[in-house]
């Protein structure tokens, strides 16, 4: 296969900034509105670096946030590539991401939007997209689901993520043992040094937030700032839980009955 035509000369950032225009907010208190990144009602986000990592509790915004920006590089919000339409969710209750999209001002230089949008809890949907449509077009089917689910989660980055172009990853590694983290750092280590691909992830593991030369920012009740993998919540408490297993449960799981 003849590579493909290098987009841009330019290297990675090429999504500069993202920030909020006040105008288009549908209703300040209602979700994602109401979220504290939003409550100076002056939200702004910088990516200085190709690898950028977000972190934060369930609920703080994290996913809706990488919803939005995939939005901006005109992805589908249930995940996949450029024109992709995986899961028909028209009927869907939820839209916050387009809509936090919709509001959303990116800054591009260039405007790079080739690359893929990747979301953990659609990856099966996406899988057999791919399967399909490569049948349809008379090929071999890719079949990433063949294999185990921590596999073909490898086996699929390995593939899609060697081109030049932006890459979203909602959480991905929800099916990795560490050892598969590690060999996903170690692919996002040569993303990092080709300058030709752009990263923006949303992560709760540990050994995924120390990813060398990312910038990692936290997603807090008191809005986003950047942090040091140390200063985490999760760093802190698997640190913990490594050096006294017995007592942190002991502590964490008996702590109402005393």
């Amino acid at each position: 296969m003849a590579p493909r035509k290098q987009l841009t000369r330019l290297k990675a950032p090429y999504l500069k900034r993202i920030l909020l225009e006040p105008a288009r907010v549908e209703a300040w208190d209602q979700y994602p509105w109401n979220l504290p990144i939003f409550a100076s009602r002056a939200f702004e986000f910088e990516f200085t670096t190709p690898i950028t990592i977000i972190v934060g509790e369930n609920g703080t915004g994290k996913s809706t946030l990488l919803e939005a920006i995939g939005a901006l590089a005109g992805y589908d919000e249930a995940g996949g590539g450029k024109g992709y339409r995986p899961v028909d969710h028209s009927a869907a209750i939820d839209k916050s991401g387009t809509a936090l999209a919709n509001a959303l001002r990116g800054h591009w230089l260039p405007k790079v939007t080739a690359g893929w949008f990747f979301r953990a809890e659609s990856f099966y949907s996406v899988a057999r997209y791919l399967d399909q449509a490569a049948l349809d077009a008379g090929g071999a089917p890719p079949d990433f689901l063949s294999w185990s689910h921590g596999e073909g989660f490898i086996r699929f980055f390995e593939e899609r993520c060697r081109r030049q172009g932006i890459y979203i990853l909602d959480e991905p590694e929800s099916a990795l043992s560490p050892t598969r983290q590690i060999e996903l750092l170690k692919l996002l280590r040569r993303m990092d040094l080709s300058g030709a691909a752009q990263v923006i992830m949303a992560t709760h593991s540990p050994l995924l937030m120390a990813c060398p030369g990312a910038r990692l920012f936290r997603i807090s009740r008191f809005g986003l700032d950047l942090v040091d993998v140390r200063d985490t919540d999760h760093f802190r408490m698997m640190r913990d839980f490594c050096g006294d297993p017995d007592g942190f449960l002991a502590e964490a799981l008996y702590e109402d009955e005393a």
